[in-house]
């Protein structure tokens, strides 16, 4: 089975960091990743958004998903993920679509990221995808969002921070870390807290897989 990523922002390191991520969620699946075409590396909020969402029409427009059982949108907001249901004919997945589904199987949940201005679009993510009732809301770190995501060692100490933050004052019985560039440092503190962390990408994987599966056994 072959699966597509496609990046939202125009970041090739964060693209290449993402699909070696996604590679490992699920042993035997091919995954090949795109980058926007156009936009910014890195997606801090609203207006950044929209341009994603116009960057991966724009791409999926000139390069049509042709070959693949499924599509992975692999920014937080999912920008895009509504308009190419209506333009391919291949499951898409979103990654804060399948990272809010794992979650929320634990119980009431939080959001863990780096990107203040991006809390609104990432409370409507949940409303949209039926979990407002077990969203707790968004954890942030502290400090500006570009010198926070510059290190990796300081990036992981500072999610880390935001997650213990989230389960003390939230009551967060899982969390999802919330940024397909925050996969890397996922990856890192998975494991080193007191309830299940969510990593988005895996987590898209393994849905993109399920529906791409559901998707032969109903045509």
């Amino acid at each position: 089975m072959r699966l597509l990523l496609i990046n939202p922002n125009t970041s090739q390191a964060t693209t290449a960091a993402m699909v070696g991520i996604a590679r490992d969620a699920v042993p035997g699946i091919e995954i090949d990743g795109l980058s926007a075409p156009f936009g910014v590396p890195l997606i801090t909020g609203p207006t950044e958004l929209e341009i994603g969402r116009q960057a991966v029409n724009a791409l999926v427009a000139a390069r049509p998903p042709f070959g693949y059982r499924g599509l992975i949108v692999a920014a937080f907001g999912d920008p895009g993920v509504t308009d190419l249901r209506q333009s391919v004919a291949i499951p898409v997945t979103g990654i804060a679509e399948a990272g809010m589904a794992e979650a929320a199987a634990h119980g009431p949940f939080a959001v863990v990221t780096t990107t203040p201005d991006l809390v609104e679009a990432i409370a409507e993510r949940a409303e949209l995808y039926g979990h407002g009732d077990l969203f707790l809301g968004t954890a942030l770190t502290q400090g500006d969002v570009h010198q926070v995501m510059g290190n990796r060692q300081g990036l992981s100490e500072a999610l880390r921070e935001a997650c213990l933050k989230a389960v003390e004052e939230l009551g967060a019985k899982a969390l999802v870390i919330g940024g397909g560039p925050l996969a890397v440092a996922a990856r890192d503190i998975a494991g080193s807290l007191p309830v299940p962390i969510i990593e988005p990408v895996p987590a898209a994987v393994r849905l993109a897989v399920r529906r791409a599966e559901r998707s032969v056994d109903e045509g």
